[in-house]
């Protein structure tokens, strides 16, 4: 029950959505709708408001290296690197699901995304997607933990996404995030817990984009050894690809993981580098 009310916590609305090729090369408004707001499904580490159009196949192969930190003791990160493969499915022009796979913990997550309203040069000022997740960590070992249960392996993420484009150049996006681990490892941790998400793109030019984003954790434990994520990258358009180069504090990948175990300090030189490549079929 507890999985359906997740899924079932928003309604569902569709609107139409051009498809990646056609936004390549145009940042026009059509219909009096905005389109490319953002060019890939993920800004860095937070989901978009962007999504795959109907019968449409996107493969995503997301790779983050260790700590650059450790410098050549881990060649740099290379000897860490963390993989997640991500297929994710248009079932309309208005709802995409997803299966992925990261080696990060052996989470294996599930994911509906579907739009609610969209941004119109005449009409309402935001484009709104809902996003709702479960994980399940297979990574969790039995040996160290003899009470553990399926139960606890899981976890769910309830969030809204909310962007506008101001012109041509700039996207921005909020997204306020519920997410719940049903095992947590410092016990002082609330097993539910709440963050908001900041995010944006900046053009700088026809197939570049600067992207950040920022997840502020409203009720971290006091003792928690974890900090916000805060991650900077650059989008390179070409053809059916979106190439996603970043660096970022936050080697998990999932939004479970990347808010609420993100261990890397900017401050420090703790920082994790990585690339989302897209594939549309």
């Amino acid at each position: 029950m507890k999985t359906i009310f997740i899924f079932l916590l928003f309604p569902v609305m569709f609107y139409a959505q051009d498809d990646l090729l056609s936004e390549i090369d145009s940042d026009i408004v059509e219909d009096d709708f905005a389109s490319a707001t953002f060019k890939g499904l993920k800004i860095v580490n937070f989901e978009s408001t962007k999504l795959v159009a109907k019968k449409e196949l996107t493969f995503v192969v997301a790779h983050r290296f260790g700590s650059l930190e450790r410098g050549l003791d881990n060649f740099f990160g290379l000897d860490e690197a963390v993989t997640r493969l991500n297929f994710v499915y248009g079932i309309s022009d208005g709802l995409n699901i997803s299966v992925s796979r990261s080696s990060f913990q052996k989470i294996y997550n599930l994911a509906i995304k579907y739009r609610l309203i969209r941004q119109q040069s005449n009409g309402f000022p935001f484009t709104v997607v809902g996003n709702n997740e479960i994980n399940i960590n297979t990574g969790l070992d039995k040996d160290n933990l003899p009470k553990l249960e399926f139960d606890n392996r899981l976890g769910y993420t309830s969030q809204l996404l909310i962007s506008r484009k101001f012109d041509k150049n700039l996207s921005l996006q909020l997204a306020p995030t519920f997410f719940h681990d049903n095992y947590v490892a410092i016990d002082e941790q609330d097993n539910s817990q709440f963050a908001v998400g900041i995010g944006g793109r900046y053009k700088l030019g026809p197939r570049w984009s600067l992207n950040m984003d920022y997840g502020l954790h409203l009720n971290r434990a006091d003792s928690s050894p974890f900090k916000n994520p805060l991650s900077i990258g650059i989008d390179l358009e070409t053809g059916g690809h979106v190439f996603q180069m970043h660096f970022t504090n936050a080697q998990p990948m999932n939004t479970n993981g990347f808010l609420g175990q993100g261990s890397g300090d900017w401050t420090e030189g703790d920082i994790y580098f990585g690339f989302n490549l897209s594939r549309r079929f």
